[in-house]
């Protein structure tokens, strides 16, 4: 009796999308590694396995409560001001990032660094991240409305600028731009939070914020210059091309230059020389980590252009340190 013929032996099924690593996250992540599998899909719709967002959306925060208590004194609430601006930044990064990927569904599964994102890559739907991005914006609604005001006035108008966001590279050459307005808002609103007002030094800082964005958001769009050249998004990556370094040293030099002014605006008039000189130098060494950072970049060389843009975190934190020991004296 003839055997039954032989059938091909079945290809080995696939991890289940909701435990697949995002390709641009680093590897090995906590929200890989350690969080329950139904809430990945969620924790990499708000970035939680990437925190340099949260530190980029964060740091401006730090900049103005350290260099306002420079004028003014470190009281006690700045404690609470720094924690909540870091619990705020976390929550309402998630809740922008689950935004713009909802709007960006379509372009992230053309590109394929982020054809695995949560959205593109079927592990939620639409509504599922709408509803997980109105959950992490009433959380931190409850932090803001703990501020005064004028704090919560800024907090509110900065839903503006989220919501523009993620249609600004349809419309312009420029997005960083606008990801500059929303990601450095947070200097004005801490500083209101801090002081109850927002001095012209707090708009120059500002400024410097949206200089120093506009460097390192370059950069990290080099990753994409030809994905986003196929279908036609546009950066300042793609806008400047061979010219790129030229610019990244005229945002260096503007960041470092408006730094130093918002510095001198609030410190200089204490009288207090040793906390200028030391603010002064944690801007210097911001500026220097910035050059560094252009003698070690390759645009053409994607890994390159993510490891420094990762490394703006440590930048922007040198002159928390220094600002800092400038209030306490």
């Amino acid at each position: 009796m003839s055997q039954p013929p032989r059938t091909p032996e079945a290809a080995p099924l696939e991890d289940p999308p909701d435990l697949h690593s995002v390709a641009d996250a680093p590897q090995g992540n906590w929200v890989d590694r350690l969080a329950p599998a139904p809430s990945r899909p969620y924790l990499r719709l708000s970035r939680a396995d990437r925190p340099i967002g949260t530190w980029l959306l964060l740091i401006p925060c730090l900049w103005a409560i350290t260099l306002a208590s420079g004028a003014s004194g470190f009281r006690t609430w700045d404690l609470w001001l720094a924690l909540s601006c870091g619990v705020g930044a976390f929550l309402m990064r998630g809740a922008g990032c689950t935004w713009n990927d909802i709007t960006d569904r379509d372009i992230d599964a053309a590109v394929a660094r982020t054809r695995s994102r949560p959205l593109p890559s079927g592990q939620v739907t639409v509504r599922q991240a709408l509803i997980w991005m109105v959950a992490q914006s009433l959380l931190a609604a409850g932090i803001l409305f703990s501020y005064n005001r004028l704090a919560i006035a800024l907090g509110i108008a900065s839903l503006a600028l989220v919501a523009i966001y993620p249609f600004a590279k349809r419309f312009t050459w420029w997005p960083q731009v606008f990801l500059g307005l929303a990601f450095n808002w947070g200097a004005l609103l801490a500083w209101a939070a801090h002081s109850g007002t927002v001095t012209p030094a707090a708009v120059v800082l500002y400024a410097a914020g949206i200089a120093w964005t506009l460097f390192y958001d370059t950069i990290y769009a080099h990753q994409d210059r030809e994905d986003d050249a196929l279908i036609g998004v546009k950066s300042t990556a793609r806008l400047f091309g061979s010219n790129t370094r030229w610019w990244l040293a005229v945002f260096f030099s503007l960041t470092v230059t408006l730094f130093a002014l918002a510095v001198v605006m609030t410190l200089a008039p204490n009288g207090n020389t040793l906390a200028l000189a030391l603010g002064l130098a944690g801007v210097w060494a911001m500026g220097w980590h910035m050059a560094w950072q252009m003698r070690r970049l390759d645009i053409d060389d994607p890994a390159s252009c993510l490891r420094i843009f990762r490394s703006n975190r440590d930048a922007g934190l040198i002159p928390v340190l220094f600002l800092a020991a400038a209030a306490l004296l």
